[in-house]
């Protein structure tokens, strides 16, 4: 590609996660008649919301259904799509290198491509931290994409089936990780067991299904108030969930964690939440700044530290607030970025000076599947954080997503694809069989 006219402005965000794809979105939309072209680039070729990744783990969330085609939308948004990876970044000439594609055959089928920028967004989210402990890449599954929770899903029917035609087994799963994702998909597997016996899968008991929580440290949910993480422990406790903190994992083998005790927690299958890292290969862009965890060091504003014309947000962005400390990685954090840059792009294009960004905090919300919803809002209204749960809680989980959805498609679509998700709720299985 030839580098960019100078009569125009061309902006690369890199990453379909939630805040690249909702700001290519509302960017092309904005201004795609005035000059400005805007690129997404993004290995896959279809966008799942990574909240919801649990629930395509256990198969409550078919992602063929809800997926979202980047180049359906670009055509709709008006910007454009380049599928590929990012291997390189000359900040000198203003370009990245995309790493050659290949086919399920293993073929290449798209070389590798220069794309030249006048503006460069880093939205590449983050990927589990194994921190270097062995045996858990090898022995482990990781929930950060679409295909690794689609592997799990397969793995765990497989587990089932093979526990249902041996008498008196038990299935026993491990998760390392008692943030969020851990939770989360803790209580997941109880729904699963539950609609997998209304299939047919009749030994498919919650009574001979073991879900191990391990956490590292004093209490699982710690980036949230004490009184939700109790709540929840509670919750997790009626039904039937083993709860483990302080406790960590020293070694992985094929049946089993070991922990820093020499304590042998067997599990037939084992996935890992544990924290999180950015991305590998952000350390070796050209000497971009980036800290122990490899996010990228920005500055208030969104930039780089070292070149104004790049700029990252969310999971992969480092950014410290005024009070010391570093914005949370949220989902709610990359949408509140990403509306930042698009509110101020007319004055990053003048070069001129932007407002820091301040991270605004309206609270966290854990589903628990079918069984509860807790969690706290905060805000002006609540002068401070408000815990909630049941059906309210639930409520506001589901319209996070909804919200998310009005950002990419608007009220009309979104309306449209509501209705379609009920009427799917009606005429299909209420679990992925296959």
């Amino acid at each position: 590609m030839n580098k960019t006219p100078s009569l125009y402005q061309h902006l690369v965000i890199i990453g379909g996660g939630a805040g690249g794809l909702e700001l290519a979105t509302r960017l092309a939309k904005r201004y795609k008649r005035k000059g400005l072209q805007i690129t997404l680039v993004d290995c896959e070729p279809t966008h799942i919301w990574k909240p919801l990744l649990h629930e395509v783990a256990t198969g409550s969330l078919d992602a063929g259904l809800d997926e979202l085609s980047y180049r359906a939308q670009a055509r709709s948004a008006g910007f454009q799509f380049q599928i590929g990876r990012m291997e390189s970044l000359d900040r000198e000439q203003r370009c990245i290198g995309l790493a050659p594609v290949c086919g399920h055959d293993g073929e290449v089928i798209l070389p590798g491509r220069t794309l030249f920028y006048d503006y460069l967004v880093m939205a590449v989210g983050s990927v589990s931290n194994d921190f270097g402990i062995p045996g858990v890449r090898e022995h482990c599954t990781f929930l950060d994409n679409r295909h690794q929770a689609e592997v799990f899903h397969h793995s765990l029917l497989d587990a089932w089936l093979k526990t249902s035609s041996t008498p008196d087994s038990c299935l026993r799963i491990a998760l390392v990780g008692g943030g969020a994702t851990g939770v989360e998909l803790s209580a997941e597997l109880f729904n699963c067991a539950r609609e997998l016996r209304a299939y047919g899968v009749t030994k498919a008991d919650r009574s001979r299904l073991e879900v191990i929580l391990i956490e590292a440290g004093s209490r699982i949910l710690p980036g949230l108030p004490e009184r939700i993480s109790s709540a929840v422990t509670y919750e997790l406790g009626k039904l039937g969930v083993s709860v483990r903190t302080q406790t960590r994992i020293s070694s992985v083998t094929e049946d089993a964690l070991i922990t820093d005790t020499g304590e042998r927690i067997e599990a037939q299958l084992k996935v890992w939440a544990a924290g999180i890292r950015a991305p590998s290969f952000l350390k070796e862009l050209d000497g971009l700044e980036t800290n122990h965890l490899g996010q990228l060091i920005v500055q208030a504003d969104l930039r780089t530290t070292l070149d104004e014309r790049i700029f990252a947000l969310g999971d992969c962005a480092s950014c410290e607030q005024p009070d010391g400390t570093r914005v949370p990685p949220r989902a709610q954090a990359a949408h509140q970025m990403a509306s930042y840059l698009f509110k101020h792009l007319p004055k990053i294009l003048k070069e001129q000076p932007l407002p820091p960004y301040l991270y605004k905090d309206h609270g966290s919300l854990v589903s628990l599947s079918r069984y509860s919803t807790v969690g706290s809002l905060m805000g002006n209204l609540t002068q401070g954080s408000m815990m909630i749960e049941g059906r309210i809680a639930r409520l506001v989980y589901v319209s996070l997503y909804r919200m998310h959805q009005l950002a990419l498609y608007g009220y009309l679509k979104t309306g449209l694809i509501t209705l379609v998700d009920r009427i799917n709720r009606v005429i299909r299985p209420r679990l992925k069989l296959h």
